[in-house]
C-alpha cells in the first residue's frame, strides 16, 4: 500500500508541475511584440578573442532589417590577444553607425565590465545585447525594439544552439531547447529566473535603476541571469521575444571539456538566484528526476514503470510539438535518449559547477 501511495504521489506532483509549466509556456508563446514603431536603439557586443567568429557576426548584422539611422552597434574589445581588434576595425571603417571601444579600464570583472562600458557609451535608451559568436536573424532588432517599445523593462529572445554531428553537440542543442522552454514558461508563470545574453534587451533607465551590474558581482558569470534577478526584485515588467525571424543562433561546443566549462559557468550563477526562483527550479527538477529514476525501483514493484512512462510521454510530446517554434529539430529516435541524457547531465553539471572558478574566456 505504501508503495502505491509513493507511486501515485510521484505521478501527481509531476503532472501538477508539468501542466503548470506547459500552461505558462502556451500563455507566453502567444505574446507577440506587435509594434510597428522603429525606435532608436543601441546594440552592445562584448568580444574577447573572437577572430574566428567576427566575419559571421558581421555577415548577420549586415542583413538586419532595421533602418541604419535608427541603431548603433558598439563593440567592446575586452583586451583580446588575437586579431579580434584588427578585424573589427577593418569591418567597421566604412560604417557610420558602428563604434569600437577598448576595455582598458573596467568597473567590473569579466564580461560584465565590458558590457557596462559599452552601455555607458551608448547614445540611446533601448539597449540590445548579444555575443560575438552569435548570428541573429534579420528581424531581431525590429521585434526586440517592438517589445521594449510596448513598455517592457527587460526582454529576452530565443537563442537556439545548432545541433552538430557529435553527441555532446546534440546534447547541448537539446539542453538549450529544454532550458528555453522552461525560461519562457517561467515568465508566463510570473517567476522569470533566466535569460540568454545572446538575445537580451532592456531600457537603459531600467538598467540604471537596478544599479547596472553593481549588484551582480557575486560571480564572474550572470551578466544576464543576475541582472534579470535585480529586475525581478524591482518588480519590473519582463517579456519574451518568440518570433522565428528574431532567433539568435550560435554554434555548439566542440568538445566535452568546453561543454562542461560552459555549463559550470552558467550553473554557478544559479546559486545566487532569489529564493522563489530556486524553489521553482528545485521543485521542477525534483519531480522530473524522481519520475525518471523511479524506473530503478522496477524490481521492487512493476508499477514504478508508470511515473517513468508518464514523464517520457510528456517530454516526447513537448519536444515534438514545440521544437520547431524554438528553432530546433530532433528526430523521433533522438528525443527519448537525449531527454534521459539531459536529466543525467543536470546532476553532473551541477556537481561540476561547485568545483573550480568560472572564467570569462
Amino acid at each position: 500500500m505504501e508503495i502505491q501511495i509513493t507511486i501515485y504521489s510521484i505521478i501527481f506532483f509531476f503532472l501538477l508541475m508539468a501542466v503548470s509549466v506547459y500552461k505558462g509556456y502556451l500563455y507566453q508563446i502567444k505574446q507577440k511584440s506587435g509594434s510597428i514603431n522603429k525606435p532608436e536603439l543601441s546594440v552592445v557586443i562584448a568580444a574577447k578573442n573572437e577572430e574566428e567568429n567576427i566575419p559571421l557576426l558581421f555577415e548577420s548584422l549586415d542583413k538586419i532589417n532595421y533602418p541604419v539611422e535608427k541603431f548603433e552597434v558598439i563593440l567592446v574589445d575586452d583586451n583580446s590577444t588575437d586579431k579580434t581588434n584588427e578585424l573589427i576595425k577593418e569591418y567597421i571603417k566604412s560604417k557610420t553607425n558602428y563604434k569600437l571601444i577598448k576595455a582598458d579600464k573596467k568597473k567590473f570583472e569579466g564580461k560584465k565590465g565590458a558590457l557596462q562600458l559599452g552601455i555607458e557609451n551608448s547614445k540611446y535608451n533601448l539597449i540590445v545585447i548579444t555575443d560575438a559568436d552569435c548570428r541573429p536573424e534579420n528581424n531581431w532588432l525590429k521585434e526586440t525594439a517592438g517589445k521594449l517599445d510596448a513598455g517592457f523593462d527587460f526582454a529576452f529572445g530565443v537563442s537556439p544552439i545548432k545541433s552538430g554531428s557529435y553527441f555532446i553537440q546534440k546534447l547541448a542543442a537539446f539542453e538549450n531547447f529544454r532550458n528555453t522552454y522552461l525560461t519562457i514558461s517561467a515568465v508566463g508563470l510570473n517567476i522569470p529566473y533566466s535569460a540568454s545574453a545572446r538575445s537580451f534587451a532592456f531600457r537603459k533607465n531600467s538598467f540604471n535603476r537596478v544599479g547596472g551590474y553593481s549588484n551582480t558581482t557575486q560571480t564572474i558569470s550572470g551578466d544576464d541571469d543576475l541582472l534579470l534577478r535585480e529586475a525581478v526584485k524591482s518588480k519590473m515588467l519582463i517579456g519574451t521575444i518568440v518570433e522565428p525571424d528574431t532567433f539568435v543562433f550560435s554554434d555548439p561546443p566542440n568538445s566535452l571539456k568546453s561543454y562542461l566549462r560552459q555549463k559550470s559557468r552558467h550553473l554557478k550563477t544559479s546559486l545566487y538566484y532569489l529564493p522563489k526562483q530556486k524553489l521553482f527550479l528545485g521543485l521542477w527538477h525534483t519531480v522530473n528526476l524522481s519520475s525518471l529514476f523511479s524506473v530503478v525501483l522496477f524490481p521492487v514493484s512493476f508499477n514504478f514503470i508508470f511515473p517513468f512512462t508518464v514523464k517520457l510521454v510528456y517530454d516526447f510530446y513537448v519536444v515534438t510539438k514545440h521544437q520547431e517554434e524554438l528553432g530546433q529539430h530532433f528526430s523521433f529516435w533522438q528525443i527519448i535518449p537525449m531527454q534521459i541524457a539531459f536529466e543525467i547531465f543536470l546532476i553532473i553539471n551541477f556537481i561540476n559547477s561547485l568545483i573550480g572558478k568560472p572564467e570569462w574566456k
